[in-house]
């Protein structure tokens, strides 16, 4: 039997969840081979990237997507968030970021996860470079001497694929990162996000509201049409029970912890749960393979901060990589086209590295911060995260430095977060 030839690609990403498929829309501009490998369509009732949930996007990500040319398709389904009040129950601290002091028109935008998936997938199917593989998994990891081979299974026909660099945007329990042998770090914060949308009485008036409880925050972020998502962090045991609640019981509940700020809370949606852990990646590449998005780091979502880092995990390497396939220097054999620079090289991986590290260290720190903060039962520390609270909402450039942290504009931005095209 003569051995098939494997089809050869100059970057293949493994996962097509928000990361990636962004990732594919922003390398689909270059004059490079492109595949896509994803299991679960975007639009199937299963895809755990674009279910019911919602994404706070900070204006350096809505600049992202507009810069791909994504943001129209999503605009009209995005909610802007003027205010965002932080309190904690049981205190009298509180703080306040208003977009209108900091010159903004929105500290960022609440969006749909099945409308970006639609979004992203469909510039996707508009990118002539880009091969998608979907519905199918991998079967095999192979990294070899300037390529990797993956083995890809689309129900019982098996594809073998050689690329020059792997990109393993597969989640938190990432089957490419393990494949090169690449530990990671997890940390059971022993809580389960509920998530949902409430009908509040009063309209949002466009904020977003954190609530910190002693089970664990409670977020709500406003909505387009009035609703609002409600993110509440329960002891797992509690979540369990509160997911068998009728809905006037899980409302009061909420209410209590709440308050009465947007006045009753009147309806209740589906609940789903999500356990909470942080999980950290050892490294960001190795050998031909690039970690992004939640293989790289999976954040608690107290700060609403881990989409949008991992989106500038992809921005940054699209970048390096637009930046290797346009210099006039570069040589190596690409599948078909001009030839680019080797995508998979050390020297870039290795640049990867280093431009990720200090925004990556900065966002896993602050949100874990949060976290043991404002979950512990010491009094001490209760009374000093009050007076925190009191002292961040009378310091303007405090509100200043949190909203560069969260965009990543303290450090090196990406061209597509700048509105700059990669090419």
């Amino acid at each position: 039997m003569t051995a098939v030839a494997p089809e050869v690609f100059d970057v293949a990403i493994v996962g097509g969840g928000m990361v990636g498929a962004s990732l594919a829309v922003a390398l689909g501009q270059l004059d490079l081979r492109i595949a896509l490998i994803e299991a679960v369509p975007h639009d199937a009732a299963l895809q755990p990237s674009f279910d019911e949930r919602t994404t706070a996007l900070s204006n350096g990500s809505r600049r992202i997507m507009e810069t791909l040319g994504v943001w129209p398709a999503v605009a009209g389904a995005a909610t802007p968030i003027k205010k965002i009040h932080i309190s904690d129950q049981g205190r009298f601290g509180f703080a306040r970021i208003d977009a209108a002091s900091q010159r903004l028109p929105a500290l960022g935008y609440v969006v749909p996860n099945r409308a970006l998936g639609a979004a992203l997938w469909t510039a996707i199917g508009a990118r002539s470079s880009v091969r998608a593989f979907c519905p199918a998994e991998i079967r095999e990891v192979i990294p070899a001497d300037g390529e990797v081979r993956l083995v890809v299974a689309a129900g019982a026909i098996e594809t073998t694929l050689s690329t020059r660099l792997v990109v393993a945007a597969d989640g938190a329990q990432s089957l490419v990162r393990s494949a090169f042998g690449v530990t990671a770090l997890t940390r059971d914060y022993d809580q389960t996000a509920v998530i949902t949308a409430v009908l509040p009485q009063r309209f949002h008036d466009y904020v977003a509201y954190e609530r910190f409880t002693p089970s664990g925050p409670l977020a709500l972020l406003p909505l387009a049409d009035g609703r609002c998502t409600l993110v509440l962090t329960l002891h797992p045991t509690q979540a369990e029970l509160a997911l068998n609640w009728s809905d006037e019981e899980f409302l009061a509940e909420v209410q209590q912890r709440f308050g009465f700020r947007l006045g009753r809370f009147l309806r209740v949606g589906r609940r789903v749960p999500y356990p909470l852990t942080l999980t950290r990646s050892s490294r960001t590449s190795v050998g031909r393979c690039a970690i992004v998005g939640n293989a790289a780091q999976s954040l608690h979502p107290v700060a609403g901060m881990g989409f949008n880092l991992g989106l500038r995990d992809a921005a940054s390497l699209a970048e390096l990589i637009a930046d290797q396939a346009g210099d006039p220097a570069a040589t190596g054999p690409a599948a078909t086209g001009p030839a680019v620079r080797d995508p998979g090289s050390r020297d870039l991986l290795e640049a990867y590295d280093a431009w990720r590290a200090a925004d990556r260290r900065g966002i896993i720190a602050f949100t874990d911060g949060l976290v043991r903060v404002f979950s512990s039962p010491i009094g001490a520390v209760q009374r000093l995260r009050n007076v925190g609270l009191l002292a961040f909402d009378l310091l303007p450039p405090a509100k200043a430095a949190l909203s560069l942290l969260s965009t990543g504009a303290s450090g090196r931005m990406p061209k597509l977060a700048r509105g700059v095209m990669l090419r």
